[in-house]
């Protein structure tokens, strides 16, 4: 008997990016991705959401329960932050294209009806997932790409990639062929957890400032 490897044992969505249709086309084919082993666990695959002329595209790390649960990016308690912030910065939350670097939630859990427990995706499911990033791109073209957190960050420009080092900067890099702005922050979950949300949530908007700024 000649056993054959699954689809997700490659490591790769490749095979499930269809090569036109835009983010109509691209969101079915992401629905049935077999890419890596994550689509086992997840309720299902939480797609980039937002318009595709947008100017500004804000790349997270994966989905939370609450995405996970409605399929929809930054819906939880860190996308409601995040909007505030956004506003406060002076870029509108509706015209923006946000989207994560992973599109199923990793988590762990204890035992079953336990709350689900949020786990970092590795290099390999986040390399994984990239093609559909880089279709996500290719589809939008923004202007500017808001990096948020590590995670986002080592997904676009490397495993070097640190988070703390380049904040509230713009950065010009070539990503996915194409020559493309950059402001990194923190992830607004980092807010969340932090022992003083105040401070850290100021420097999320004032990191967002240095992408407002880079717009206008």
């Amino acid at each position: 008997m000649v056993r054959t490897s699954a689809p997700e044992d490659a490591y790769t969505a490749e095979p499930f990016v269809p090569e036109r249709g835009g983010l109509p086309a691209l969101r079915r084919a992401a629905a049935e991705c077999r890419g890596c082993p994550l689509h086992r666990d997840a309720t299902q695959t939480v797609f980039g959401a937002g318009d595709k002329d947008a100017r500004v595209m804000l790349v997270g790390e994966q989905p939370g329960d609450q995405e996970d649960r409605q399929g929809e990016p930054f819906v939880g308690p860190a996308g409601k932050l995040l909007d505030r912030a956004l506003a406060e910065a002076g870029i509108d939350p509706a015209e923006a294209y946000v989207t994560n670097a992973v599109k199923h939630f990793k988590f762990t859990q204890a035992e079953p009806r336990k709350r689900r427990i949020h786990k970092a995706p590795t290099l390999r499911e986040t390399a994984a997932c990239g093609p559909w990033l880089a279709a996500e791109l290719a589809v939008v073209e923004p202007e500017l790409i808001v990096v948020l957190g590590a995670t986002a960050g080592k997904a676009l420009l490397g495993s070097s990639f640190r988070v703390t080092q380049v904040r509230g900067t713009v950065l010009e890099e070539e990503i996915h062929g194409r020559a493309e702005r950059l402001v990194p922050t923190v992830h607004p979950s980092s807010v969340l957890r932090s022992d003083d949300r105040e401070a850290a949530y100021r420097g999320l908007v004032s990191d967002l400032k240095v992408a407002a700024d880079a717009l206008s």
